[in-house]
C-alpha cells in the first residue's frame, strides 16, 4: 500500500506550505481523534488566482478547481498538526463556502472539486458528509473556502 505522499505524487500533487493565518486563529487543531482545519483559501504561493463571486466574476469550473486547491491547503494544515497524513483513517466532513452571485445555485458542483480530490487521495476513507454553502463574500474576496474534519489514529 502506498503512502499518502506517494499517492499525491502519483496524482501530480504536492502539499504546499501551510498558509499563514490572516487573523487570530491556527490552521488546524486536534481534539480527541479528530483534526479540525480552519477554513482554507485557495492560495498558491501566497496568492489567490481568482477573486470575486462565482457565477459573475469567476466561472463554476474555475471555482471548482479552486476548491480543489483549498482542500489541498487544508490537507497541508492537517499534516502540520499530525506529522503525517498516513495517520488519517477517514475524512469525516467537508464544509465548503462559495462566494456566490445572488443567482448562482451550483455550490455543490463547485465543492465537488474538494470532495473529488479527497476521494482520489484517500480512496474509500475519503468518503464524507458535506455542506456546500453560498455566501455573500469570503476573506480577501476569495471565491471559495474549504474546511475539513478528519479522523486519525
Amino acid at each position: 500500500m502506498s503512502t499518502i505522499t506517494e499517492r499525491l505524487a502519483q496524482l501530480g500533487l504536492a502539499l504546499p506550505e501551510v498558509a499563514k493565518p490572516v487573523a487570530a486563529y491556527v490552521p488546524a487543531v486536534i481534539s480527541g481523534d479528530l483534526v479540525y482545519t480552519s477554513g482554507q483559501l485557495p492560495f498558491v504561493e501566497g496568492k489567490l488566482a481568482f477573486t470575486g463571486k462565482v457565477g459573475s466574476d469567476v466561472s463554476a469550473q474555475d471555482a471548482q478547481a479552486q476548491a480543489r486547491v483549498a482542500a489541498l491547503n487544508a490537507l497541508a494544515a492537517a499534516q502540520q498538526v499530525l506529522g503525517s497524513l498516513d495517520r488519517v483513517t477517514a475524512v469525516v466532513k467537508v464544509v465548503g463556502f462559495v462566494a456566490s452571485d445572488p443567482t448562482f445555485t451550483g455550490q455543490p458542483a463547485v465543492i465537488n472539486g474538494a470532495s473529488e480530490l479527497l476521494g482520489e487521495v484517500f480512496g474509500d476513507a475519503g468518503q464524507h458528509a458535506r455542506s456546500a454553502v453560498g455566501v455573500a463574500v469570503l476573506p480577501l474576496d476569495s471565491p471559495v473556502e474549504v474546511e475539513l474534519i478528519l479522523r486519525y489514529s
